[in-house]
């Protein structure tokens, strides 16, 4: 599933900005490529984060049921388009009908 981002690019002059901002801040430098290579993952440095398993909570309502359907792609698209919560909308408009 993708989902559609507006994405805004810094113009020249505000890049230049936030490049020179980077390479003054000493507490916050750009990371290099030697730094990144030296990482180590979390969990290898704190190993207690490595059995935190993520559980989703209590639903809210009544479980869905996860069902397969094909839908045309204009209908789809409109959905998608008006954004998040697209498939709720989708649900709401087929219990209407």
């Amino acid at each position: 599933m993708s989902r559609k981002t507006n994405i805004i690019m810094p113009s020249d002059d505000e890049d230049a900005r936030i490049n020179q901002g980077i390479s003054v801040d000493m507490d916050n430098p750009e990371l290099t490529a030697d730094d990144v290579q030296a990482m180590s993952p979390a969990a290898q440095i704190v190993p207690s984060l490595a059995s935190i398993k993520r559980v989703r909570g209590p639903q809210k309502s009544a479980t869905k049921q996860l069902v397969s359907l094909r839908l045309d792609q204009d209908v789809l698209d409109k959905f998608k388009n008006t954004g998040p919560g697209w498939q709720t909308r989708i649900n709401e408009a087929l219990r209407r009908a």
